[in-house]
């Protein structure tokens, strides 16, 4: 479970790039874990969902939304449950990133590192 509190969705939220992601061609089921699933079942389903978000053309757009959002659950622009979770754990609940853009700035590299082909099992 989750340590952070459940997403809170960002005033400044624009949604426009929900309609040209990747995941859209995608069974959806792919970005959201079923209930008890570790291990390499985990691993493969994520690196499945990763894929498929390191050729979208939004997402950096959705990585952003998901760390500003504080999203608990599924792969958003190619960060995993746990990897936005390490992202919220360094950041300061006080001056939490709200602005549009904050959340690629704060996580820039854990974003870039998302789907580098060590994250994807290809190197």
């Amino acid at each position: 479970m989750p340590q952070q509190p459940l997403a809170q969705v960002p005033v400044d939220a624009q949604w426009y790039w929900q309609e040209l992601g990747s995941c859209r061609d995608v069974d959806p089921l792919i970005f959201f874990h079923p209930q008890n699933e570790r291990g390499s079942a985990r691993i493969k389903r994520d690196r499945a969902a990763k894929q498929v978000c390191a050729g979208c053309t939004v997402r950096l757009e959705c990585a952003d939304y998901a760390v500003r959002a504080r999203e608990p659950y599924g792969v958003w622009g190619g960060l995993s449950e746990d990897e936005r979770e390490r992202i919220y754990s360094r950041l300061d609940s006080r001056n939490y990133p709200r602005a549009k853009g904050d959340g690629l700035r704060v996580a820039e590299r854990d974003i870039a590192l998302a789907v580098s082909p060590r994250a994807l099992g290809i190197a």
